[in-house]
C-alpha cells in the first residue's frame, strides 16, 4: 500500500476519532473539516494520472487528465467552508442562549 494513500486514511480516521470523543461544539466542527479535508485528498489521489496534462492546453483528449473530479471537489470544499460558517454561527448563538458548548450539558437541558 502507498504512503500516501496510508497518510489520507489516517486524515480521516483523525477526523472520525475526534468526532467521536469531541465534548465540546467547536472541537466537533473541527473535527468534520478534518474528515471533509481528508476526503477530498481521497478522491484527488484516487484521480491522480501521472504523466496527463492540465485539461487547459488543447492537447488531445487521451492525454489529459479528467477535470470532473478536480470540479468536484472545489465544490466539495465550497460546500465545507460554508456548512463550517453556518455551524459556527449555530454555536455562538448556543453559546449567547445557554452559556455553553458542552454537549453534555446541552443535552441534559430542559426547554
Amino acid at each position: 500500500m502507498n504512503l500516501d494513500l496510508l497518510l489520507i486514511i489516517g486524515v480521516i480516521l483523525t477526523g472520525f476519532f475526534g468526532l467521536g470523543i469531541a465534548r465540546n461544539i467547536v472541537k466537533t466542527i473541527i473535527c468534520l473539516n478534518i474528515c471533509n479535508a481528508g476526503i477530498v485528498l481521497f478522491f484527488l489521489y484516487l484521480a491522480y494520472s501521472p504523466g496527463k496534462q492540465p485539461p487547459i492546453n488543447p492537447t488531445p483528449a487521451a492525454l489529459m487528465v479528467d477535470p470532473v473530479p478536480q470540479a468536484l471537489m472545489i465544490t466539495a470544499i465550497v460546500l465545507g467552508a460554508a456548512t463550517t460558517a453556518v455551524c459556527l454561527m449555530l454555536s455562538i448563538k448556543l453559546f449567547h442562549h445557554y452559556g455553553t458548548l458542552e454537549w453534555r450539558e446541552l443535552t441534559e437541558r430542559e426547554g
